[in-house]
């Protein structure tokens, strides 16, 4: 595995811009999805409190007709019991007027009592129809101020998201590999490998690699660690590419970009990145870092 002479594979700069947008795209996508069933849920609960108040309202209307109905009837009866007191009043001698007299007085205050009290009824319960209504469109209001508080949030995030995109892509290095192929835009923590993964124009692979007694396989390839050292930031990794060669990288440092070759990858060449050198979960010291290989295969 030997690189191809004289090829240099240059860093798009148009790239930043394309991640950018993307990013963009994806971040604006997701908050139109979120704010469009923020709406459409609140349609749905406007729906249910129109169909409830109407309800509600229709209800009381029965109940009052109901009410009024038999109070009128009543009404009616004491007020045809009051022309047959009158009426016999009239032909009755002047005792008999007298107590016909007030038997009609009495029943005249009873129809006006209960005059009054359907009265009292109707607006009761026209008072109850207002309330009720005033109620839902308090909860509607409700709803649509936390919509829009939501939609507000959703576009604070969307700026946030956009201004921190861009700047760890500013924040994003090109350096020389160690076989001297100036590598593209390298990654020096987790944030700004993100930002690597969102431009799409390679794939990428995460590390997590202690010492082990066979290699480990990330994408199509294998690794072993051979020796780590924490306090000078330096290890010793072998590469097993995809025709069984195996390569030592010896004495290497933090981010720097290993370079090597293979058959699937043809003249653009595979980097590794080692991050940080950390204790693993069996205290042991391991490697952080990512795998980088074109996303075009090789013609074979």
């Amino acid at each position: 595995m030997s690189p191809t002479p004289g090829y240099v594979e240059q860093p798009k700069r148009s790239g930043l811009m394309t991640a950018l947008v993307a990013g963009a795209i994806v971040v604006l996508i997701g908050a139109n999805i979120y704010l469009y069933t923020q709406i459409d849920h609140m349609r749905t609960e406007m729906s249910a409190m129109h169909d409830k108040l109407m309800t509600e309202i229709s209800n009381m209307r029965d109940a009052s007709t109901v009410t009024s109905a038999s109070q009128l009837r009543h009404v009616e009866a004491l007020k045809e019991e009051l022309a047959s007191a009158r009426a016999t009043a009239q032909r009755e001698s002047s005792q008999a007027k007298l107590e016909a007299q007030a038997h009609a007085d009495q029943l005249a205050r009873q129809i006006k009592d209960e005059e009054a009290k359907v009265q009292q009824q109707v607006s009761s319960e026209i008072s109850n129809v207002k309330e009720t209504a005033t109620q839902q469109n308090q909860q509607v209001a409700a709803k649509v101020a936390d919509v829009a508080t939501d939609v507000g949030s959703v576009k604070t995030q969307v700026a946030n998201t956009q201004s921190d995109l861009q700047k760890t892509i500013n924040d994003l290095k090109s350096t020389r590999g160690d076989l001297g192929v100036q590598s593209g835009l390298i990654a020096t923590n987790a944030n700004e490998l993100a930002a690597l993964k969102l431009r799409g124009e390679r794939n990428y692979f995460d590390i997590k690699l202690g010492k082990t007694k066979q290699p480990v396989k990330f994408g199509d390839i294998r690794l072993e660690l051979k020796n780590a050292d924490p306090k000078r930031n330096k290890f010793t990794l072998v590469v097993i590419g995809d025709d069984e060669k195996a390569v030592e990288k010896k004495d290497k440092g933090i981010d720097e970009p290993l370079q090597f070759y293979t058959a699937k990858g043809g003249h653009i060449p595979y980097e590794i990145v080692i991050n940080k050198i950390e204790k693993g979960p069996d205290k042991k010291d391991q490697i952080v870092g990512y795998l980088s290989t074109p996303k075009v295969e090789a013609t074979r």
